[in-house]
């Protein structure tokens, strides 16, 4: 299952971690910052992490939070977004608090390396927990699962609580995906002190890449965030671990617990393609059978 001979069609992927501040320009300016460091590398594509304009508001209810969205034509850091990859040629995912009209969304919009918004995916699957109360502020999604074509691959990007769901990884490499991405706001749970996912969030990503033969970057923050909320400050230690996976779903580039960090790693797509074809995962799939995806229980 070897792929034939020739350069091949080589992409250098990128994830940044750092810690938020809730100063919006302040952490515009570090994501900036930390972009150009990843070009520095050879980063293609960079993936910044969810939501980060500014401290991971969720942690509490409070209507003046909704005062953080924007809309997504107009948006200034979509719009800086936009210059930054023009300058660099890269292609940069945008993650972003949407208000539109009535509606609010966890939303994403891809820069091409050009500078052009190749368009919106919104968050599908909106968790509801002690910390990560995410319903009290965005609508699921209306998008759909989507692939990008970028300058240099098509892409697939979900965010955050996505990543939990292997469905939404095979749909978009289906509509042909060739590496997917998660930006990520993911740490310890306030109800629980001995609760650690990172693990658990490492390996299911892990397998998003290995069961569909791409790569996969995940990019998530650290530090600590105090938020107030109608019960008292809430906290949550954000673990980074962001990493890069390679097609078989090994670690090729792993952050730690508390430094920021910018991960680059660099694949040969045609090859990933020329496994992925040979190993026969989606020759063999049985669409015909998967009915039961769609009910609750199993019961058809």
């Amino acid at each position: 299952m070897a792929a034939g001979g020739g350069a091949g069609r080589k992409v250098a992927v990128a994830a940044v971690q750092f810690a938020c501040t809730d100063v919006e320009s302040e952490n515009v300016a570090t994501a900036e910052r930390l972009i150009r460091e990843a070009h520095k590398k050879g980063a293609n594509i960079v993936l910044v992490q969810e939501l980060f304009e500014g401290h991971y508001f969720c942690q509490a209810q409070r209507l003046d939070f909704f005062k953080r969205a924007k809309p997504y034509k107009g948006n200034p850091t979509i719009m800086r977004m936009q210059k930054l990859a023009k300058e660099l040629d890269i292609v940069i995912p945008v993650s972003f608090f949407e208000e539109a009209n009535n509606a609010h969304y966890n939303s994403v919009a891809v820069i091409d390396a050009n500078g052009t918004d190749l368009g919106l995916y919104r968050k599908s699957h909106i968790p509801d927990g002690p910390g990560y109360q995410e319903k009290f502020y965005f609508n699921p999604g209306d998008t759909g699962f989507k692939a990008f074509k970028t300058k240099y691959a098509t892409i697939g990007v979900g965010i955050c609580w996505d990543q939990w769901f292997p469905e939404c990884a095979r749909a978009m490499v289906l509509q042909g995906a060739e590496i997917l991405f998660y930006p990520t706001a993911i740490g310890s749970e306030p109800q629980d002190n001995n609760l650690d996912s990172r693990e658990h969030w490492k390996r299911v990503m892990q397998g998003h890449a290995g069961a569909n033969l791409v790569p996969l970057v995940a990019s998530n923050r650290i530090g600590k965030e105090t938020v107030e909320t109608e019960h008292g400050p809430s906290n949550i230690t954000f673990y980074g671990n962001s990493f890069i996976a390679g097609p078989t779903g090994e670690i090729v580039k792993l952050a730690n617990d508390k430094d920021e960090e910018v991960l680059v790693a660099e694949f040969d797509l045609d090859e990933t393609k020329s496994i992925r074809h040979g190993w026969g995962i989606f020759r063999d799939r049985r669409p015909d059978l998967y009915k039961v995806l769609l009910t609750l229980d199993g019961e058809k």
